[in-house]
C-alpha cells in the first residue's frame, strides 16, 4: 500500500454522522406524574372502575392510581382551580 499525500483527492467517502432527532414518547415518571391533579370526583370513581383515561384541570391525561394524599396538588390545576372560584364570585 502506497502512502497517501494531502494533495492527493481521498478516493473513499467521508462518513457523515446524523444524529438521531427521533422523539420518543415516554410513560415513565417525570415530574408531571409528582403532583396530584384536580378533576371531578365523578371521573375519578369511573376511571377508578373502568381503568380509561381522565383529564385534569390542567390538561394532563392519565389513569389514576396513586393516592393523591401523597402528593402536592399540581400548581396548574391550583391556578385553574382558582380561575373558576373567581369567577363564580363575579
Amino acid at each position: 500500500m502506497r502512502p497517501v499525500h494531502a494533495s492527493e483527492p481521498s478516493t473513499s467517502p467521508t462518513p457523515t454522522i446524523t444524529p438521531d432527532t427521533t422523539v420518543q414518547p415516554t410513560t415513565g415518571d417525570g415530574d408531571h406524574d409528582k403532583y396530584a391533579h384536580i378533576c371531578r370526583k365523578e371521573d375519578v370513581t369511573r376511571a377508578y372502575i373502568t381503568g380509561e383515561a381522565i383529564e385534569a384541570l390542567c390538561g394532563k391525561k392519565w389513569v389514576p392510581t396513586r393516592d393523591p394524599d401523597r402528593y402536592p396538588v399540581c400548581p396548574a390545576c391550583k391556578e385553574a382551580i382558582g380561575k373558576i372560584r373567581n369567577a363564580g364570585e363575579n
